[in-house]
């Protein structure tokens, strides 16, 4: 999936996504696209360098996810316990699609819960 496809994608899940660069002032991330759920990051990725995307994961799923597919790698500068890497240009659109849901359903369940 390309750069843009990929962004298409996650501003389809919901009226309540929102995309940001909010790492502009950092000379190495400026180009760090975030895209976000009620305020919380569920995806981010480098526009100059779409090598790979960071999703939130269900910590049970995670190694099994890396065992079965090389395009799960580390996540860029997140948690491994929560978080996964994707690589997109050898991850299938459909599990990359996949994830991306995963990843947006579990920042938008948490953080639905604590607003209400």
């Amino acid at each position: 999936m390309n750069i843009e496809d990929y962004r298409n994608y996650c501003l389809s899940l919901g009226a309540d996504v929102e995309e940001k660069l909010p790492f502009t002032a950092f000379r190495y991330a400026g180009g760090v696209l975030v895209f976000y759920v009620h305020g919380h990051m569920f995806s981010f990725f480098d526009c100059d360098n779409f090598g790979v995307i960071t999703l939130k994961c269900q910590p049970d799923r995670i190694e099994e996810l890396r065992a079965n597919n090389n395009c799960i790698t580390k996540p860029f500068n997140m948690s491994p316990k929560y978080w996964i890497g994707v690589c997109p240009d050898s991850a299938t659109d459909d599990l990359l699609k996949e994830l991306t849901r995963n990843s947006y359903e579990i920042v938008k369940a948490k953080y639905t819960k604590v607003r209400r």
